[in-house]
Formats: structure tokens, sequence, C-alpha cells
């Protein structure tokens, strides 16, 4: 079994650098040091028993439905859970809004927007746009996706369209 080091912050790139890791960042929900991280983890990475070179993996978000409509309104979900933490309010993760705006503020949904700030949120093209630019982006060598979507159903079938996308087979 693989051992990663799995991190949101600067310290555990330079651990997975020091150590000879793999380096996966977190930052399907704390992406602001992301590009920083994978910069300390390259620069200082030192050859180990496991691997010879640097290898990176970025969690990002991904919310993929038919319509951008159909994604945006799935994401309300995800944007809802980063408001309310902004709040200071914890909780599950609820049901998806079309008024998000009228629920919470711009300081709120500004939290909730950084915080998903490296996401693929779409229909099938925009998801395959948005996978790319993250990649081309980060330099990743692979992308681990999160989707926070209320709805089973149609959490597997973003799962779905990104597997497509990405040609990928489908389970």
């Amino acid at each position: 079994v693989p051992l990663w080091l799995l991190g949101s912050s600067t310290y555990s790139a330079e651990l997975a650098a020091h150590l000879g890791l793999p380096f996966a960042f977190a930052s399907h929900f704390a992406p602001r040091m992301l590009m920083r991280a994978i910069d300390v983890y390259r620069s200082r990475f030192k050859p180990s028993e496991v691997l010879d070179e640097p290898y990176v993996m970025v969690g990002a978000n991904v919310v993929a439905a038919d319509t951008n409509e159909e994604a945006e309104y799935l994401l309300s979900s995800a944007r809802k859970r980063f408001a309310n933490m902004a709040r200071g309010v914890r909780g599950q993760l609820e049901a998806p809004s079309r008024d998000i705006e009228k629920e919470f503020g711009p300081g709120e949904l500004g939290y909730a927007d950084e915080a998903l700030s490296c996401s693929a949120v779409g229909d099938p093209a925009a998801v395959r746009a948005g996978l790319e630019h993250i990649r081309a982006e980060t330099g990743a060598d692979e992308l681990i996706l999160a989707g926070q979507i209320f709805d089973h159903q149609a959490r597997l079938r973003s799962y779905e369209i990104a597997a497509e996308v990405w040609g990928l087979k489908a389970a």
C-alpha cells in the first residue's frame, strides 16, 4: 500500500518533500496555499526509496450536470456549507437553494467561493475545461475529485459525467 502525505499547508508539503513521499493537497476545501505548497514540495523534494521525483495529487471539487444552471444549483449546497462555516455554524450538507444570495451576505458567500475556488462546475464541456485548467495551472500528476452534492443520484451522475469527459469508463 503506497504511503501518501495529504495536507493543506506548506508544512505538510515540506514534510512530504523531506520524506520523499507523494503529496496530495486538500485544495477541495483549502485552496489558498495550493500553489505555494506545490512549489515548496517540488523545490525541496528529496528522492527516496518511494519516489525518484516529486509526485503531486490535487484535490478538486466537481459538480457536473447536464446544464450549467443545474450544476450551479447543485453547487449551492456546498456554498451553503462554507457560508455557514463563515458564521461559525457547522452541520450536515443542506439541500440546494435557488435563492442562496437571499440567505447569506456577500462576505459569507465570498468565503464560500474562495473555499470552493478549486472546482470544476457546469455541463460536461465546462467540467472538462475546468479540470483541464486545474491540471494545467498546478502541473498535477493526478486529480482527486470530491463532490458535495446533496442528492445522491445527482452526485453519482456528476461523477459519471466527470469520468466520461476525462476519458474514463464510469462503473
